[in-house]
């Protein structure tokens, strides 16, 4: 299936794009996704350990199961105050 990852804030500006396209097995989970995006991005490994996922604006965990219609995000934590 192809999906698309959109980035935010520092992963975007490591990736130096707003969103990648990513060919993964149909019934691939976070987990998948997240190795196939390092793969493909390895300058984001210095982040892969503080990166958070979030599917159909959700976060989500490693073994979601993902389709080709969700919308996937990939952003490092966030705090506000």
């Amino acid at each position: 299936m192809k999906l698309s990852i959109l980035l935010f804030s520092a992963a975007r500006e490591i990736a130096g794009c707003e969103s990648f396209e990513l060919h993964l097995p149909e019934a691939a989970t976070v987990a998948q996704a997240r190795v196939a995006l390092l793969q493909s991005l390895p300058a984001l490994a210095t982040r892969t350990g503080t990166l958070l996922w979030a599917v159909n604006h959700d976060y989500a965990s490693d073994d979601r199961v993902l389709q080709e219609t969700d919308v996937v995000a990939c952003f490092p934590p966030v705090s506000g105050g």
